[in-house]
């Protein structure tokens, strides 16, 4: 099985995940099982069907979360050392070469990617175009709207 990179952080998400499904979640589940077959005639029940679609998603998401977990490999943006290139992990400033407008990105994992916190899938096109760019190079990105031209303003590892 292939690795799948993950930041720290984006690994201690899915633990917290993990461990809330099978303390919380489960047991819930559980509860509300027990409660819908006190009830009688299980074949009209509708509160028994919907518990037990629930555990089928809650042990789905958990087995899920072990398999990324099991084949993660967690990398620390801030004990990287990549010379100034845009790795696994970098925070880059970008400026748009047409507007002047100015983002930051991170690039993460694919279960950790926010578009609105600044957080892009390693698999995205903006990432695929920066990868192993250093700070003053330019990036084309193929966008829905368009081609978009970036330079890179700064690469850093936080």
């Amino acid at each position: 099985m292939a690795t799948i990179p993950i930041t720290t952080r984006g690994a201690e998400k899915l633990k917290a995940e993990l461990h809330r499904l099978k303390t919380k979640d489960r047991p819930e589940v559980i509860n509300a099982i027990a409660e819908a077959r006190a009830q009688g005639d299980l074949s009209e029940n509708a509160e028994y069907d919907a518990a037990k679609d629930r555990q089928g998603f809650i042990e789905g998401r958990i087995k899920e979360v072990e398999g990324k977990l099991a084949a993660a490999q967690i990398i620390d943006p801030t004990s990287l050392d990549a010379g100034g290139k845009v790795v696994f992990g970098a925070t880059v400033q970008l400026e748009e070469e047409d507007s002047g407008e100015k983002v930051t990105y991170q690039i993460v994992g694919e279960d950790e990617a926010d578009l609105k916190h600044g957080l892009i899938n390693i698999g995205s096109p903006i990432a695929r175009a920066l990868i192993g760019k250093v700070e003053g190079d330019s990036a084309e990105v193929q966008a829905p709207g368009g081609v978009k031209h970036y330079e890179i303003i700064a690469v850093s590892y936080v």
